[in-house]
């Protein structure tokens, strides 16, 4: 039985040119290399200059996506940008991009669920555009996290960096069975009870600031390896496929030791595991996205591959989206 499918049919990212080794870090605060790379995988990550808005690197992501796909800004009608950093409290981050991008029709908004944000994203799209409500869009993750650090805070300040990446999607018919490109299946999940385990401590309808990241980093540890391998075991579930099906896991690049742990869990071989950790460090939303163009651009992800994404965020939010590329 035919069935519309969003299909990705271009990919994009962008990177500040600023770049944060471990040893810069080192100067900062009491750490080393060796203890950063030790306990998370990462050796740098890359940091928005003054006056480079969340909404500018999205839109560079956006770009990139646009130009892979052959297809020109016009051409999209749904924009969905995750953002746990946005421009402004108000208006939306994607509303910013529609405008830079001189798109005056369709819908944009943004998206909160953290570091599953892209996740979530992607799934909200598929259901806009499987619908028939909507043709094409622009899913974005895109972060300026290091301007929620608190720089003196050893235990996160070494984590987290900026970017963005940029999918496009489009509707198109097919077979409706798992042999279709384009999103298979997806699931979201939130547990709001962890809140404590991983928050900012500010917000306008609180404490009138924006505050500072903070997290309990063993506890977020404990709970992520099964928390995200149960949402895969649901795609699985929902597919048929198993772990020896999958051409490549895409997880969110929080920390190597959690997307190691939680490969094993599942079966999934290290040779097909997509790590950009080291060179990126935690940027939240824009994560996947941006692993997913690192894979794409140095050959690994091909046309008709199996591709698997997960992530966990704050909230707790966490989800699993299955597709053929």
């Amino acid at each position: 039985m035919s069935r519309l499918r969003s299909v990705v049919c271009g990919d994009g990212a962008y990177l500040p040119e600023r770049i944060l080794t471990n040893n810069d870090i080192a100067g900062l605060v009491e750490t080393s290399d060796e203890w950063i790379v030790q306990r998370t995988g990462i050796r740098a990550r890359h940091i928005a200059a003054d006056g480079e808005t969340t909404s500018m690197l999205a839109v560079r992501a956006a770009q990139a996506a646009l130009a892979d796909a052959g297809l020109a800004a016009d051409d999209i009608d749904l924009i969905i940008c995750a953002t746990s950093t946005p421009d402004f409290t108000f208006p939306a981050t994607a509303t910013q991009v529609q405008a830079e991008l001189g798109i005056t029709h369709g819908v944009a908004f943004d998206l909160q669920a953290v570091c599953s944000g892209f996740v979530f994203a992607l799934a909200t799209a598929d259901k806009f555009l499987t619908s028939g409500s909507h043709r094409r869009a622009l899913v974005i993750g895109a972060e300026t996290f290091s301007r929620l650090l608190d720089w003196s805070d050893r235990t996160t300040c070494v984590l987290f960096g900026d970017g963005a990446g940029a999918v496009v999607l489009e509707a198109r018919e097919a077979s409706g069975t798992t042999h279709d490109r384009g999103i298979l299946t997806t699931h979201l999940r939130s547990d709001g009870r962890h809140r404590q385990k991983l928050f900012v401590d500010g917000g306008p309808g609180s404490t009138r600031t924006v505050g500072h990241l903070r997290m309990e980093g063993r506890e977020v540890f404990r709970h992520a390896v099964g928390m995200i391998t149960d949402v895969i075991e649901d795609a699985f579930r929902a597919t048929g496929f198993t772990a020896q099906d999958i051409d490549w896991f895409v997880p969110h690049q929080a920390n190597k030791r959690i997307i190691d742990a939680s490969a094993q869990k599942l079966g999934i071989a290290p040779e097909k595991v997509v790590i950009t950790v080291d060179r990126h460090g935690n940027t939240s939303a824009a994560s996947i996205p941006l692993a997913l163009a690192v894979a794409r651009a140095d050959g690994r992800i091909k046309r008709g591959d199996l591709v698997l994404l997960e992530a966990m965020g704050g909230g707790f939010t966490w989800g699993s989206a299955l597709v053929r590329w």
